[in-house]
Formats: structure tokens, C-alpha cells, sequence
């Protein structure tokens, strides 16, 4: 019958159901060892545990939240991985509703890092051939621009068809017409021609001087944020994708792809907006990721979509 578990699946959803019972037998101990050692300065309990994601509030009591408030975090990280016996890691926080004294802090469970030795292992060399192409392409002011045309054409759309469509423009986004762009991209079977030939010629003010832009910015995510909050047609994702194209290594692409794979691990709940907050949380449990494999969140990314498509594409 349509919707009932099969004996296949029954194994899977108890295994789960084990592995979040266990999760959560062990962070009880933690939050006991935490809240011992605390003392009267704060206290922490359980608001929810779902898949690999525990929800904690920690109620301040007289502790200078100023200097101490991340300290308790990383204290209380600390507490669940040694419990748990993985790595764990602080990936959002918010002042509890209608309460000055608490917060709640939301953990991941990373006991699923072993899972990508065999891709990287098969991708290594692939990802390093990709990165230096990355590298290469912020050295040549024509294909920065080019870059980010390719990037603001893929959302909602295709990698592949950007990629087909920015091979046969080149260098010429930056002196075409919106008219014409926007026949070009329609002949070029664009989903949307017009918008994306909008935002194109709208960017040509950035073309010979991307460069001098991204050079005021000592990180991606500075430069980043001035994109997203000054290019039409481009937010974190978009800006991320180019960001990354052209050799920077400290963002995430949250596409579709990278959100399946962090609802397949359990990390975040499915169909949930990707609004800006929601971004920074799941790119922090990408840099947890990324940190205990050593690598860069850049390479991540690649390895990923190389597990979910068999492809290492920009």
C-alpha cells in the first residue's frame, strides 16, 4: 500500500530511531557535566533533538554575556563530543522568545565524516585541477565578468546551461544590449531571458573594475555581502557560486544539491526558506565539515556535488 514502510525501510527508520535515542542519552550526560561545572553563572537543557541536531537553551544566571556567551558554546561542544564520541558543532543561536536571560543553540552531529574519505579520495585530483582554474580566472578581468554573468544566468536554472550559454557569449556580456542579450538567452532556451538580460546589462558598471571591488574586502564573505546587497539577479548563493569560481575558498554554495545531502545526514529539517540567517547557520555546519576533513569549504563543495552527480563542475 502506497505510504507504508516496506521490510526495507523498517530497518533503516529503526536504525535512526536508535542512533537519535543514543544521541540523546549521551547528551543528557553532557548537559549534567555542563551544568555541574557551570555552577550558578549559567544553565543549559534539552529543548529538542531531531535526526543529528540538538537544541539547547542556556539560561544565563548573572554570566557577562558580552565576553562569555560564545565560551559557553564551545564549552558545551566540547561536553556533547566527548559524550557522543563525534565531532559536534554550534551552527545557529538566537535569544530565546520573550526571555533576556537565554538562548538557544542549535548542534550538529557529525559522526558521518568517514562517508567521505572514498570521494575525495576518487576527486582529489580533479578538485585540484578545478581549483587552480578558479584561481587562474580572477587574474583576467574579461572572465571575472564573464563569471559572474555565468552565475547570475544559473539561478533557477542549470549549471550545464550556463556553462553551454557562457561558452558562446564569452566576453561579449559586457557589451550587449538588453534586447539583445535577451533574444541571445531566449534562443539559447534560457528560462528567463528577459530578467536574467535585466540583471546582466544592469552589472556592466562592474565590468573593468571587479577587480579593485573585491580587493577592498579581506575575506569571501565581506565581498560576498557587498555582492548579494549590490548586484541585481545575485544573493548568498549566487554570490558564493562566483565567489568561489574565481579562487575564494571561505564560502559555501547552498544550492539544491547541498541541501539534499545536509537532509539526507539529518542536519537540517527539510523545506525550510533558505533565508539570509538560515544561509550563514547551514554554511556553519559546512565549515565544521570542511574543518575536521581539511579542506576548505570551496573543495567541499565540489566533493559533494561529485557524490551527488558524479560530476566536478563549476
Amino acid at each position: 500500500m502506497r505510504g507504508s514502510p516496506s521490510r526495507e525501510d523498517q530497518p533503516a527508520a529503526s536504525q535512526a530511531s536508535g542512533r537519535e535515542v543514543a544521541f540523546l542519552d549521551k547528551a543528557k550526560g553532557a548537559i549534567n557535566a555542563f551544568n555541574c561545572e557551570a555552577g550558578s553563572a549559567i544553565s543549559a537543557s534539552i529543548i529538542s533533538a531531531s535526526g543529528r541536531r540538538i537544541e539547547v537553551e542556556l539560561t544565563l544566571r548573572g554570566a557577562d554575556r558580552s565576553c562569555c556567551l560564545n565560551d559557553y558554546f564551545d564549552d558545551l561542544s566540547l561536553k556533547l563530543e566527548r559524550n557522543i564520541g563525534s565531532p559536534v558543532a554550534a551552527f545557529d543561536s538566537r535569544p530565546a522568545p520573550k526571555r533576556r536571560d537565554a538562548f538557544l543553540v542549535k548542534y550538529a552531529i557529525l559522526d558521518f565524516l568517514d562517508e567521505l574519505q572514498k570521494p575525495i579520495a576518487e576527486a582529489r585530483d580533479m578538485v585540484a585541477e578545478r581549483m587552480e582554474e578558479f584561481a587562474a580566472a580572477r587574474r583576467d578581468e574579461g572572465k571575472l565578468f564573464s563569471e559572474l554573468c555565468f552565475c547570475i544566468l544559473t539561478a533557477n536554472f542549470t549549471a550545464e546551461g550556463g556553462i553551454r550559454i557562457q561558452d558562446a557569449i564569452g566576453e561579449s556580456f559586457s557589451r550587449m544590449d538588453c534586447a539583445t542579450l535577451s533574444k541571445t538567452l531566449r534562443q539559447m532556451h534560457h528560462r528567463f531571458p528577459n530578467k536574467r538580460a535585466e540583471y546582466i546589462v544592469g552589472a556592466q558598471a562592474l565590468c573593468g573594475v571587479l577587480s579593485s571591488e573585491l580587493s577592498r574586502f579581506t575575506t569571501g564573505k565581506g565581498a560576498r555581502r557587498f555582492l548579494a546587497d549590490s548586484v541585481m539577479g545575485l544573493g548568498y548563493k549566487e554570490s558564493s557560486h562566483f565567489l568561489r569560481n574565481i579562487g575564494y575558498t571561505d564560502v559555501a554554495i547552498i544550492d539544491r544539491h547541498i541541501l539534499r545531502y545536509l537532509e539526507k545526514k539529518a542536519l537540517i529539517e527539510p523545506g525550510k526558506a533558505l533565508t539570509r540567517r538560515r544561509y550563514l547557520a547551514y554554511e556553519r555546519i559546512l565549515e565544521a565539515i570542511a574543518d575536521r576533513l581539511g579542506i576548505t569549504l570551496a573543495e567541499l563543495d565540489l566533493y559533494i556535488w561529485y557524490m551527488e552527480t558524479g560530476k566536478v563542475l563549476k
